[in-house]
């Protein structure tokens, strides 16, 4: 099994390696998705790694699998996929990819102060 890594992407410091017989267009394709989820304005910095792969075996029903790494600041968001095609593995890599990012993004901007019962400030009446 020989391992080709694609390089790193321009913004966003994700490199996107591919084990086994996966061809030049799966691999563009499945960059150009991960670069749509993680190339939204705003994101803290974005880095890691994501690897897909198609199984030598001729009978696996699902044979393209994929695992993302990403860091965003400082929280890891790990993603995996299996899919029958390259283009629909890539395509769910993205929807997952996208909600864990919104995930991220909701948790950190959406803190609100603990209640008063919790130590949170009293508002005047």
């Amino acid at each position: 099994m020989t391992v080709t890594e694609t390089g790193t992407h321009g913004a966003p410091a994700v490199q996107v390696r591919a084990a086994g017989d996966v061809d030049r267009e799966a691999r563009a394709y499945v960059r150009a998705k991960v670069d749509a989820a993680l190339g939204r304005p705003g994101l803290p910095p974005v880095d890691g790694e994501v690897r897909i792969a198609r199984a030598a075996a001729h009978h696996a029903e699902l044979p393209w699998t994929a695992e993302a790494e990403i860091r965003l600041g400082n929280t890891l968001v790990v993603v995996h996929a299996r899919e029958a095609s390259a283009r629909e593995l890539a395509d769910r890599l993205h929807d997952r990819l996208r909600g864990q990012v919104r995930r991220v993004l909701h948790r950190n901007t959406h803190r609100s102060a603990p209640p008063p019962w919790r130590g949170g400030a009293v508002k005047d009446r």
